[in-house]
């Protein structure tokens, strides 16, 4: 996978530097538009509707309608104004419930994978969602936009799940589910056996997508019987830590602040027993690469 988004998590004085990858991904199948003659791709081109002119992409402008019809454009000048948000901090705002979330809340997912420093503040960060059955709401920005999002916990590891805001979640307009409906208590009793019946413990993997499969049965069909041309040539475009010294110290103090803003007694640290670690081995990896780093460099004619 590849890392979309780096930054860091921060929750009081603690910091773990993490980096976003897509938890998702799409496998429909693609199709583009061809010419059935000879298959080439079909184009469009950006004309404009009232001369019926071409125009060229550097004309091109963002316009709103009002809602009483008047037209408001707005450039690269005028969207560069904006207040956008580029910082590489997920700042936690508070820990919720996870009971309390409504999924209809949700947009995407990225997966956090912890620097090799931050494994423990990073574990720790996980351990504590799921032992107090919560997740963190969070503020990151991300592509210079900032988002409100969650911070859950997904097996071993932390999921980053952006979510709309609440303005943008339609409510149900329907008249009919104002209407009073009659139900016996034997229609009750018999529509509970039958979700009794079908209950079943969830498996995503015992579903799949038909449809693609059988999308992918008639291509390959098609290819076997030779029902195939060779594709044109594409066209040519140009192509324009923060280290952890005292994790302890840092969560205490943490604590601390966060009972001084409410107004609880604080608390004093639990005293870690002394334990001796063994040394940190050096990965094979890390040393063969150290090994012939050396050998790469060549001295100056």
């Amino acid at each position: 996978m590849r890392a979309m988004w780096s930054g860091a998590v921060s929750f009081g004085l603690v910091s773990v530097p993490v980096k976003a990858y897509s938890a998702t991904s799409n496998h429909d199948i693609r199709f583009h538009q061809v010419h059935a003659a000879d298959g080439g791709r079909i184009k469009y081109k950006r004309t404009c509707s009232i001369d019926g002119e071409e125009v060229d992409y550097a004309d091109i402008v963002k316009g709103y309608e009002t809602d009483d019809g008047e037209l408001i454009t707005l450039d690269e000048e005028d969207l560069d104004s904006l207040p956008t948000k580029s910082g590489h901090e997920i700042d936690v705002v508070e820990f919720v419930p996870a009971d309390q979330i409504d999924p209809l809340l949700f947009d995407k997912s990225y997966y956090l994978e912890p620097d090799a420093k931050a494994a423990k503040p990073y574990a720790l960060l996980r351990e504590a969602l799921v032992q107090t059955d919560r997740m963190a709401v969070v503020k990151v920005a991300l592509r210079q936009r900032e988002s409100i999002a969650l911070l859950r916990v997904r097996d071993k590891a932390i999921v980053l799940q952006t979510m709309l805001w609440p303005d943008e979640v339609r409510e149900p307009e329907f008249d009919i589910l104002d209407a009073e409906v009659e139900l016996r208590p034997q229609e009750l009793t018999m529509a509970a056996s039958l979700v009794e019946s079908l209950g079943a413990d969830f498996d995503p993997t015992q579903f799949h997508d038909e449809y693609r499969d059988a999308v992918v049965e008639l291509i390959e069909r098609k290819r076997t019987t030779g029902d195939t041309r060779p594709a044109p040539a594409p066209e040519k475009r140009d192509e324009g830590p923060d280290s952890m010294t005292d994790l302890l110290s840092a969560l205490q103090a943490s604590v601390e602040a966060a009972r001084a803003a409410t107004g609880k007694p604080a608390e004093a640290a639990p005293e870690e027993p002394a334990e001796k670690k063994p040394p940190a081995r050096r990965s094979s990896k890390k040393k063969d690469d150290d090994d012939e780093a050396p050998r790469k460099r060549r001295k100056p004619a």
